[in-house]
């Protein structure tokens, strides 16, 4: 149903894109710095807030998440490059200048929403573009209060506040009338928000499931790969979907890592304890809401599972993957699949079957002391990230501990269905404008420069014009 709403929303933020289109680089990048400082300083009330509405995870995650990935932010845009001339090519006498897309529609999730908020907000405005915010219905109390605050900066800084607005009573008539308004999508959430980004007519970035396997092999330190995978569990009780969601062991030490496992807290499940998780878990083939990114001990004790050593995540021992092995799937809880592999090959092998059903293109991480095998793992799996020797919660969205750059949305490639195979960042919320110059004094290369051996090999190509 077609109202008034979401058009003026889109003729109010470009009324004030406009005006941001005059902003020079330095003007952009105080404006993006103050909304992050803001998040630093708010860190905590937003996560209180979001808490307090979604019930989801825990506060002091959320607390470090915000505070840390707004000041990793500012790292990346320190020699980011947004307005104007962005690139010199003297070689090939090119020029790349930035220009503002325009209205950017976000689509915000139930699960991090003060991140998608703060980070969209940074990234639209250091291309000198507007945002309309489209909360999920379960968070659209705190995305809405977050906008706000943010406008008020906004006022303060003496910016147009309308660079940033929010559909405050959202729902999915809204939601797709507003993303075939605006100049770019940028979708993250489940595979049907992604696919409505996609099918909407307008240009638009998504991601692909979350699903992220570790693979161990027998040179790995396994009470630091057991650290690793308990850190991203207790992250927020598994909300992000950078979280491992399984892991692989190869067979020699695979009861080595199992001790390892249960000495960073896991419990590892019966296969009749695995039973009655499963039939809780999987409420009518789905995930269950009620059980999602909640404490291990309300999940254990909805499964009928004692954790008697305090234990605060979960291991199910499991040999396959798809539909009839739902465990092999993304959960968004602290309970890991656990795989034994026929060695290093039958790993490989492993990851890209979990993948080929959830999560394909996401990211998958490797614990090994062998370079080669790290290197042959990244080229054998079909994916755009590869954690080496840390928790894909700590190494796929960026963060002190790794060169990737900053994002709260995790491009999957082809395999996951996205148009981008990397992270999401600042240089995706403009357009480019190529200035092209003559090459002086051009030098070119020979045929058998260009062709090599080919030019000497006339028989393969003769015959061709009497086809």
């Amino acid at each position: 149903m077609t109202t008034t709403e979401i058009p003026e929303l889109i003729v109010r933020a470009s009324a004030a894109q406009r005006i941001a289109a005059s902003y020079d680089q330095e003007q952009v990048r105080r404006i993006a710095g103050a909304i992050g400082w803001l998040a630093v300083q708010r860190a905590s009330d937003w996560a209180e807030m979001v808490f307090a509405e979604t019930r989801l995870g825990d506060v002091a995650s959320k607390v470090t998440r915000t505070s840390t990935r707004a000041r990793v932010l500012m790292r990346d845009y320190q020699a980011a490059r947004t307005v104007g001339v962005i690139e010199t090519d003297e070689a090939r006498s090119l020029v790349k200048i930035g220009k503002p897309v325009g209205v950017v529609a976000a689509l915000v999730p139930t699960t991090v929403p003060e991140g998608v908020v703060f980070i969209g907000a940074m990234n639209a405005i250091m291309g000198r573009n507007a945002t309309v915010f489209s909360p999920h219905p379960r968070a659209k109390g705190s995305t809405a209060r977050i906008v706000a605050e943010l406008r008020e900066l906004l006022r303060r800084l003496n910016v147009p506040e309308d660079l940033l607005l929010c559909i405050e009573s959202p729902s999915v008539d809204k939601t797709n009338e507003l993303m075939s308004g605006a100049d770019l999508v940028v979708a993250t959430g489940g595979a049907p928000m992604v696919k409505a980004a996609y099918s909407s007519g307008t240009p638009a970035y998504g991601v692909g499931a979350g699903n992220a396997v570790a693979v161990a092999d027998e040179t790995a330190d396994l009470d630091h790969v057991a650290s690793e995978i308990a850190s991203s569990q207790r992250s927020d009780l598994a909300i992000g979907c950078s979280t491992e969601n399984a892991a692989v062991v190869v067979s020699d030490v695979y009861e080595d890592a199992i001790a390892a496992f249960r000495r960073a807290g896991a419990h590892v499940c019966t296969s009749e304890e695995k039973e009655r998780l499963r039939s809780v878990l999987f409420a009518d083939g789905h995930l269950n809401a009620d059980l999602i990114c909640k404490p291990a001990g309300v999940i254990a004790e909805a499964a009928g599972i004692d954790l008697a050593n305090g234990e605060d995540w979960l291991i199910v021992e499991e040999s396959g993957f798809g539909r009839e092995f739902p465990f092999s799937g993304e959960k968004l809880s602290v309970v890991v699949a656990l795989y034994r592999a026929n060695g290093f090959d039958d790993a490989i092998d492993i990851v890209n079957g979990v993948h080929a059903y959830s999560g394909a293109g996401h990211s998958c991480g490797i614990y090994s002391a062998d370079n080669e095998r790290v290197m042959r793992f990244a080229e054998s799996t079909n994916t755009v990230r590869v954690a080496v020797g840390q928790a894909t919660t700590k190494s796929n969205a960026g963060g002190w501990t790794t060169g990737m750059p900053l994002t709260i949305n995790l491009g999957c490639g082809t395999w996951g269905g996205n148009i981008a195979s990397e992270n999401v960042t600042w240089k995706h919320y403009i357009n480019t404008t190529w200035v092209a110059r003559p090459i002086e004094n051009p030098v070119i290369p020979s045929d058998g420069e260009l062709f090599g051996s080919l030019v000497d090999e006339p028989d393969l190509f003769v015959g061709y014009g009497a086809l």
